[in-house]
């Protein structure tokens, strides 16, 4: 029998558990100002260093680094205004500083769910359990869906070896929408169950949550609800009164939002994800559909999701755009995209200049949601800006570098993408964080515009429905820790002469 020593500092790849990742954030996590002072540090010791190698790299590129982070120039945009339900006490909201709650709003358009069953496959008692049901039922029913009261089954206790067993079970008796409680590391079954085999939309809760729960948990909860089952929770302001940016003043618009995942290093044979999303609600652009396709290994074009054909109504049906203009062209004349390149992971980190300044931060002492910066480390020739549109929590945030490139000025080094829209700086950089605080799943602006967000969620479930291997908890780290770019597509149409679907 040999026996193997693993050397210590490897990477490890495969999922963490709770406890794990706990301790990682708690070894990683720095306040801003720590951050910049350990960079900083770092920085002065590489320089004040004499030895050959830094030689090497002053005598061969001519290079020289400064001790002190650049100052650049910024500016922070405003939070845009959403509008909620009429029949609420408060019918719109400014988030502050990329947050606000559900407190005396109502859901745009709640959703309906009249059938549904519950499955518990945790440890929680059923006092707890059906406590916990009844506060959900009011609350979703309190922000403007239509909850049923009571379940068309008998709430289910069941042990995590029968997970695959009891959802069907349920849904061959009343072909109802599940809401799961689930015990941790079970969510991908039950996804791929449901989503899958059964066709059914379903709700994943931890136990840990159900055991502590409180008015805003429920309420976060019931947005993600009301998603799923067709409703909208916010709109914004903007797009009601056709003030946002292009995409409100001229013809109706339909967004795209891609993401192309490849195997992780040492992986030569599993294929590349490809998954698209595109809005069907112009000019409130809230709803998303999906589709996700496999493709060949490290395939970055996405393929097999554009189609072009004649419907006996003559109306063009379009997919995903492949070729850019070709593609466009086909459809029908008149298409204006806008294609812009979303690098969702980069090295550049944006601190404030004082930090004993509080009016130039966030509570964490980040810089501000909305914060914008277009100059001196963007460059002159692209149309290139940082945006951060989130809060940050605990640690520092990043600036999210969008790029578009314009058709009209072509680069032999840069794929050619387009803008006949003609944006103007400002009006990308509005669009983009407005967008940011459209996000169903929470009511927090987030770091990337939700339809590359949403691109990779689907992504996600489809790693979950067994295709392509196991999430980690840092969003699915296993396929996606080469990816670095996502795109959103503005295109307008005429809706009387065609309509786009995917």
């Amino acid at each position: 029998m040999e026996l193997c020593s693993i050397v210590a500092g490897q990477r490890y790849t495969k999922k963490l558990n709770k406890k794990q990742v706990t301790n990682l954030l708690k070894a990683t996590c720095q306040r801003p100002r720590d951050r910049e002072n350990n960079i900083t540090q770092m920085i002065r010791e590489k320089t004040n260093n004499r030895d050959d190698k830094e030689s090497l790299i002053r005598r061969e590129f001519g290079l020289q680094v400064r001790e002190e982070m650049a100052l650049v120039k910024a500016r922070v945009l405003p939070s845009p205004l959403l509008k909620y339900h009429d029949s609420g006490r408060e019918k719109s909201i400014y988030p502050q500083m990329g947050q606000w709650n559900m407190t005396n709003k109502k859901m745009v358009n709640g959703g309906r769910l009249q059938v549904w069953a519950f499955v518990n496959f945790s440890r929680v008692s059923q006092d707890i359990t059906f406590e916990f049901l009844g506060s959900l039922v009011d609350v979703c029913n309190s922000k403007g869906m239509e909850f049923s009261a009571q379940p068309l089954l008998p709430v289910q206790f069941s042990h995590p070896g029968q997970i695959e067993r009891d959802p069907k079970q349920c849904c061959h008796a009343a072909k109802c929408s599940l809401k799961f409680d689930y015990a941790d590391l079970i969510a991908g079954k039950i996804k791929r169950t449901c989503e899958t085999e059964l066709g059914i939309v379903s709700q994943c809760l931890e136990p840990q949550k159900i055991k502590r729960w409180n008015t805003q948990y429920l309420e976060n909860l019931a947005l993600k609800i009301n998603v799923k089952v067709g409703g909208r929770n916010t709109v914004l302001n903007d797009a009601i009164y056709n003030k946002m940016p292009v995409v409100t003043h001229r013809l109706p618009t339909i967004i795209f939002g891609a993401d192309v995942t490849h195997p992780a290093a040492g992986d030569d044979s599993s294929p590349s994800i490809a998954a698209v999303v595109a809005s069907t609600d112009w000019p409130e652009v809230t709803n998303y559909r999906a589709i996700v396709s496999a493709q060949h290994h490290r395939d970055e074009i996405i393929e097999d999701l554009y189609k072009s054909h004649k419907s006996e109504k003559g109306l063009v049906h379009g997919g995903m755009i492949r070729l850019g203009v070709l593609a466009c062209a086909s459809l029908e004349e008149g298409y204006m995209p806008t294609f812009v390149v979303v690098q969702k992971r980069h090295h550049t980190r944006l601190f404030p200049a004082d930090h004993s300044n509080r009016g130039q931060m966030d509570r964490s002492g980040n810089i501000q949601p909305g914060t914008v910066v277009d100059t001196e480390i963007c460059l002159p020739t692209e149309f290139e800006f940082y945006l951060n549109s989130h809060a940050g929590i605990q640690i520092l945030v990043c600036g999210l570098l969008t790029k578009s490139w314009f058709w009209n000025e072509p680069s032999s080094t840069l794929p050619c993408f387009v803008d006949e829209n003609r944006f103007t700086a400002d009006g990308l950089q509005v669009l983009t964080n407005n967008l940011c605080y459209k996000y169903a799943r929470c009511t927090r602006s987030v770091s990337i515009v939700p339809p590359a967000y949403y691109a990779h969620l689907v992504k996600v479930l489809y790693n979950w429905q067994g295709c392509t291997g196991s999430p980690s908890p840092f969003g699915d780290q296993r396929r996606c820790e080469c990816v670095c770019v996502s795109i959103y597509i503005y295109i307008y149409t005429d809706p009387i002469q065609s309509e786009a679907s995917l």
